[in-house]
């Protein structure tokens, strides 16, 4: 009788075993991710602290801002990363992330005596420079921006790659010139934050700015 109950009870572990096995199979995602979901907003900004007296010679005192565009696949997140079993997602601050960076761009100009147009359209090609009533017209093509964390051994490796390409047509030149910037950036730390992303993103922006404002042809 004891060597049938013993039985009984190994064969049902077993199939606890087997159940869990399964179940584990079927949704090999629920003990990887978290339940939870976060989602933050991240503060755009171009904060530099460099002046360019030249510039205004190089662009002229007028500049288009023509409408920017955001070639990734996914456009609605710009980073994501686990911390203790939450999911955190984060938003470029304004939305979208194109609006953003073109936000942020409008009191440098200003600052350097530029006058910043709004452009409803432009299609970059330097034919067309011809018929725009400002000095050049900016555009900005977003290939990538992306933050991602992973934790690794009570650490966060957080990877930042950001990729424009920078569009500048100058009227009295008769030429669009066409920059492409790519930077990417691997830290480790502790623990990741919202604040610690934008730090990171918003110094990557001000050092692709600064290097094309530095020489924008």
């Amino acid at each position: 009788m004891q060597l049938r109950s013993f039985c009984q009870l190994l064969i049902a572990f077993l199939g606890l075993i087997t159940i869990s096995f399964a179940w584990g199979a079927a949704y090999p995602n629920r003990a990887k991710y978290p339940l939870r979901e976060e989602i933050y907003p991240i503060n755009i900004r171009y904060g530099t602290v460099k002046k360019f007296p030249l510039l205004p010679k190089k662009v002229g005192l007028t500049i288009g801002i023509a409408p920017f565009k955001d070639t990734r696949v996914g456009r609605l997140y710009i980073g994501h990363y686990i911390y203790q079993r939450v999911s955190n997602y984060l938003k470029s601050d304004p939305f979208p992330l194109e609006k953003a960076i073109r936000d942020s761009l409008s009191p440098f100009f200003s600052l350097h005596g530029i006058k910043a147009v709004s452009i409803s359209n432009w299609d970059g090609k330097q034919e067309s420079l011809k018929n725009i009533e400002t000095d050049s017209i900016l555009m900005i093509e977003i290939e990538r921006f992306w933050t991602e964390g992973r934790e690794v051994a009570s650490r966060t490796n957080v990877n930042t790659s950001i990729y424009l390409v920078i569009h500048l047509g100058v009227k009295k030149e008769g030429r669009v010139f066409a920059q492409n910037f790519f930077v990417g950036k691997e830290i480790i730390v502790v623990k990741l934050t919202p604040e610690k992303v934008e730090e990171m993103v918003n110094q990557i922006l001000t050092d692709i700015f600064d290097t094309f404002f530095s020489n924008p042809y």
